[in-house]
C-alpha cells in the first residue's frame, strides 16, 4: 500500500514540477535576452559630428574627423600624446589623449602616423578637462582610418 501511495503522489506532482522547470527556464531565457538588450544600450556609440562635440559630454560617441598631428611629452608624467581633431593647438575642438602604455600598442607613433591630414574616425567617451573636450584613447583601434587620400578641413 505504501507503494502506491508514493506513485500516486508522485504521478500527482510531477506535472506540476515539470511546468516549474519550463516556467523557470523560459523566465532565464527571457531574463538573459533582456539583459543582453539592456547592455548593448549602454554601450552603443552615437555617430555625431565634430561641431555637436560639447553638447555630448560624457557619451560614448564616433566621429569622422581630420586629425591635425598631435605632440609627444615624453618627459612628462604618464607620457601623453595629444592629438588635435579638427583644427591645429590651440584652436582644436577635440583633443585625443593617449597615454603612454597605449602609446606603446601603437605600430607607428601616433603623432607621426595622424599628421598626414587624412579623416579618420574616431570612438569614445567625451570627457572635459579644463573646459575643453577630449577623448581618452585606450586601444589604438579608436582611430581608424575613413578614406586614404588627405582633404580639406
Amino acid at each position: 500500500m505504501a507503494y502506491g501511495k508514493v506513485c500516486l503522489t508522485y504521478a500527482l506532482l510531477w506535472p506540476s514540477r515539470f511546468k516549474w522547470k519550463i516556467l523557470i527556464n523560459t523566465m532565464k531565457y527571457i531574463f538573459t535576452i533582456a539583459f543582453t538588450l539592456l547592455v548593448l544600450s549602454v554601450f552603443a556609440q552615437k555617430e555625431i559630428k565634430l561641431e555637436e562635440v560639447k553638447n555630448h559630454i560624457g557619451d560614448s560617441v564616433k566621429i569622422q574627423a581630420k586629425i591635425y598631428g598631435g605632440k609627444f611629452l615624453e618627459s612628462a608624467k604618464g607620457t601623453p600624446t595629444f592629438l588635435n581633431v579638427g583644427d591645429n593647438y590651440p584652436n582644436a575642438p577635440l583633443t585625443l589623449v593617449i597615454w603612454g602604455d597605449v602609446r606603446n600598442q601603437f605600430k607607428t607613433p601616433p603623432e607621426e602616423k595622424y599628421n598626414k591630414g587624412y579623416v579618420q574616425w574616431i570612438t569614445g567617451k567625451i570627457e572635459l578637462y579644463k573646459g575643453k573636450p577630449e577623448i581618452v584613447i585606450t586601444n589604438p583601434n579608436q582611430i581608424y582610418d575613413v578614406v586614404a587620400a588627405p582633404i580639406g578641413k
